[in-house]
């Protein structure tokens, strides 16, 4: 048998002179350098322990001053990190899984023992107290990644979704202490018309369980949180937990969108800009053009009185359609008309050939709310670009618009009855693309509904924060309307 050549420090406590001297034996057939010191009693045992380190410690069940349990537990709390093996007389198989429950590495009958068992139990002991070490040491790496990390980190149950490990960085972030996480739920951090977002959003994972997302997020102070969450499952002591990270986008989000309204806005400007000189003086030329071609009527020739009504037909069509031109870019909605009438105006020159059964609700709440210009534009817009989808792809018979305000926020409908479509493959559209941005610019959701052959549903739902609406009209400080 080829000997153990690493040193190991050894401490035997045995009672039996002849029992002491076969285990002296063994160890010297085995290993090569076994430093091996000898007690015969549990007190003995403790001035080593208390003066020395040790890698394993070979111990008798049965000493003068005490046994079984009693040994067992009193070694252990006293061994530190040593590996301790039982040796025993006793084949009690009861008794021996107890001794493993409390901590002992290894039980070995001395009637069955030699030094090649002596010599495997030494090894596998060694061995697995190093793998334990290295996952301590992981563990404690994990911990102290968990616990320094400068994002928001929190753990959660998996059925009751119950808080069981939060960080420093959230709980600075949130306001609540450890003590009040540990007593929360995942659900009790979000605004009540976040929260069945969140389930459908656990209900439905990525691959591989991850959940990834932008959230919002209140304190404990009540302040709102924008944050992006990336979270999985993470196995604790053989459970499996939920892991999420946060990061807080709120200002970065704030400064993103004070930068989009203010393109938007600029964009606006031009849009109404450019169809009020379409109106106030290319529709003006065409106006003064009708005029004389009216003056010349007398002095046209008989045969020419068709050419010239055609001439007039069509500077009526495209003064028409500049007006309808000027509308799309600059909708009147300030002073004289109201969000529902625009809506109208723009669905009436949309089916302006009655190929679909059209239906526009408006909430009477919405009505009577005040919505400043530039939510208002956003619906508008969000409407236009629906349309124009489809138009192009629906194939559809009916259209439904339905705008409501219920629970402080404003929610708006579009479906139709067409060919519908895959939504995972029209994600990256540019139409759904620019809905999902202006709806984002105000802190709203935004989902699409659609299967072949079922249709299509958009819903949008925008938070009414106080720089959006007010209690009652007052369009004094709108500029003047532009109107046809």
């Amino acid at each position: 048998m080829i000997k153990h050549k690493t040193d190991l420090r050894i401490l035997i406590i045995e009672d039996n002179d002849g029992d002491f001297l076969l285990i002296e034996d063994y160890l010297a057939e085995a290993i090569e350098n076994a430093q091996a010191q000898h007690v015969k009693s549990f007190n003995e045992a403790a001035v080593l322990l208390a003066e020395h380190v040790y890698d394993i410690i070979l111990l008798d069940l049965t000493l003068p001053d005490k046994s079984g349990h009693d040994l067992i537990k009193g070694i252990i709390e006293i061994s530190e990190d040593a590996s301790v093996i039982v040796l025993t007389g006793y084949s009690d198989m009861e008794f021996s899984v107890q001794s493993i429950s409390f901590g002992v590495s290894d039980y070995l009958l001395k009637n069955d023992l030699n030094s090649l068992m002596l010599y495997k139990s030494i090894i596998y002991c060694i061995e697995r107290k190093k793998r334990m070490q290295q996952i301590k040491e992981s563990e404690k790496r994990y911990s102290e990644l968990f616990r320094l990390s400068p994002q928001p980190i929190w753990i959660c149950e998996l059925e009751t979704f119950r808080f069981v490990q939060v960080n420093k960085a959230a709980v600075d972030l949130y306001e609540y202490s450890e003590e009040e996480f540990l007593n929360m739920t995942i659900f009790d951090m979000r605004p009540q018309e976040e929260v069945q977002f969140l389930k459908r959003a656990l209900a439905h994972p990525d691959r591989g369980g991850i959940v990834m997302g932008k959230f919002l997020h209140l304190t404990k102070s009540k302040k709102l949180l924008e944050v992006e969450v990336n979270s999985n499952f993470v196995l604790i002591n053989n459970k499996q937990y939920r892991l999420a990270i946060m990061k807080d986008v709120t200002e970065k989000n704030r400064m993103e969108h004070q930068i989009t309204k203010a393109i938007i806005r600029t964009q606006e400007n031009e849009r109404y800009e450019i169809g009020a000189e379409l109106h106030d003086n290319v529709c003006q030329i065409l106006a003064s053009t009708h005029i004389y071609l009216g003056m010349l009527s007398k002095s046209i020739k008989q045969e020419e009185i068709p050419l010239f009504h055609q001439c007039r037909q069509y500077i009526d069509l495209a003064t028409q359609e500049i007006r309808n031109l000027s509308h799309r870019l600059a909708p009147a909605f300030f002073n004289d008309s109201t969000l529902k009438d625009a809506f109208a105006f723009l669905l009436n020159n949309f089916n302006v050939e009655k190929k679909y059964k059209i239906s526009l609700c408006f909430d009477k709440s919405v009505e009577k709310s005040q919505i400043n210009r530039d939510l208002q534009l956003t619906l508008y817009r969000i409407l236009q670009e629906q349309l124009r989808n489809i138009f192009k792809y629906a194939c559809c018979k009916n259209i439904e618009v339905n705008v409501i305000i219920k629970n402080k926020t404003l929610k708006m409908r579009i479906a139709d009855d067409g060919i519908g479509f895959n939504v995972n493959e029209a994600k990256g559209g540019i139409g759904l693309s620019n809905i999902k941005r202006r709806v984002e610019l105000f802190y709203g959701k935004f989902e699409v509904f659609s299967t072949p052959g079922n249709g299509c549903e958009l819903e949008i739902a925008i938070p009414l924060k106080a720089e959006n609406v007010g209690e009652e009209k007052n369009t004094a400080s709108h500029p003047a309307p532009y109107t046809a």
